[in-house]
């Protein structure tokens, strides 16, 4: 009877999730593994379906109640769009045989598969390329994957399937984007058109670069268009497509160009790492953020500039990896550790945290919702890389609340 109550006080007192239904001691996930089986959940639904060209015959459609009327095809594009463009880093290490080697492979089979399905036009899975003038965000999505993965998704691809990735992105000119943050889309495809050595635009990508500058209101922020929103567009878009832009422009800061200052590129950077501190000083301790401004189903898509300073080795000082990876884990793990995210079949499902249709806006999907994957970025590095193999550190909202020392903030 002493041993059976042992053995009971033992257990009660072992933390949980220790121990399976079978009483075998299960291993604590390390950041990295929640991070990969997170952004497997999400991907493997869309990329197993689009990879035989049925995705548009399987992927439950959820419209926002106020959706403007536009077609509904654009869901598609969105969904494979965003979602490639967080993956992209991810699917560019090299294989190996570890668990998560297989997850990456697998997924990236499916991914050069999609690919071709998207632009042919013999497939059910040709997206809505020439209808709309939304194809063109979702294009710069893809067009951004492309340059985020060069070497594993770009260069594999079929010359056929190159040549109709081409077609379909100069078509896109018949879009004259807002003057907003679609500036960068254009950009943006513009960018990966001189990347891929087709014919670009020089006019497209240097007037909407100036256009951002000029739209800097200071302390890492842009305005999205002459006036100032407080949302996330600077994560989701103006930061992130605006540097890479530079970075491809400028040769890395390396050289200038008609209408292109050689500084903007590190100056472009800096003003990201100034964003990067003030998004990780949002993370609470418990691993929320404010839900603040329109688009924000995005959900995880907020965090990107941080992903995209690790992914790249930009992180300023002020910012150790291990306490980056511990803030976005914390928010990763508040977001995605239950089912609420994901509807019946796998797919995303509109809302911010669960279902929730009447905070989306008239223009959302849940396709659109794939950009939460932006965040996942830094899955782009080895598993032995500092970032995954530092120390954890509270974040600085999780010292300053438990009564710790922090570094005081000041503006840029």
């Amino acid at each position: 009877m002493k041993r059976i109550v042992y053995l009971f006080i033992v257990v009660c007192l072992l933390p949980v999730g220790t121990l399976s239904a079978r009483g075998k001691k299960e291993a604590v996930k390390t950041d990295r593994e929640v991070w990969c089986d997170v952004l497997y959940r999400m991907a493997s639904p869309v990329l197993s379906a689009m990879s035989e060209g049925k995705l548009q015959e399987k992927m439950s459609v959820e419209l926002s109640p106020t959706w403007d009327g536009r077609d509904r095809r654009v869901t598609y594009m969105e969904c494979f769009g965003r979602l490639m463009d967080g993956l992209a880093p991810w699917l560019s290490l090299p294989d190996d045989d570890t668990e998560e080697g297989k997850q990456r492979r697998q997924l990236r089979e499916w991914a050069l598969k999609s690919y071709a399905h998207a632009v042919d036009p013999q497939s059910k899975d040709y997206l809505l390329w020439r209808k709309e003038g939304q194809p063109l965000v979702d294009a710069a999505f893809l067009a951004e994957s492309f340059l985020r993965g060069y070497e594993a998704l770009w260069m594999p691809l079929d010359s056929l399937t190159k040549q109709r990735y081409i077609e379909e992105f100069t078509r896109l000119r018949r879009v004259d984007p807002p003057y907003t943050n679609w500036l960068l889309f254009s950009s943006t495809i513009e960018c990966f058109l001189k990347k891929a050595g087709a014919k670009e635009d020089y006019y497209r990508i240097t007037s909407a670069l100036q256009t951002v500058s000029e739209w800097y209101v200071g302390d890492g922020w842009y305005s999205d268009g002459p006036k100032f929103a407080f949302d996330y567009y600077n994560s989701f878009v103006l930061h992130p497509m605006y540097v890479e832009c530079q970075e491809i422009m400028t040769d890395g800061g390396k050289k200038g160009g008609w209408n292109l200052d050689v500084k903007n590129f590190a100056r472009g950077v800096r003003r990201m790492q100034r964003y990067g501190m003030i998004l990780e000083r949002l993370i609470s301790p418990e691993g929320a953020f404010p839900v603040v401004g329109r688009s924000i189903t995005y959900r995880t898509a907020v965090l990107q500039p941080l992903a995209l300073l690790a992914w790249r080795g930009w992180l300023p000082e002020e910012l150790p990896e291990g306490q980056v990876r511990s803030a976005m884990t914390s928010v990763i793990k508040r977001m995605f550790g239950d089912d609420r995210n994901f509807n019946e079949q796998g797919f995303l499902t509109l809302g911010f945290n669960g279902k929730q249709p009447y905070i989306s806006d008239v223009y959302t999907n849940n396709g659109s919702l794939y950009m939460a994957s932006l965040a996942f970025l830094p899955l782009g590095l080895p598993a032995d890389h500092p970032f995954w193999t530092d120390a954890a550190q509270d974040w600085t909202s999780k010292r300053a609340w438990k009564g710790q020392e922090f570094p005081k903030d000041h503006a840029y």
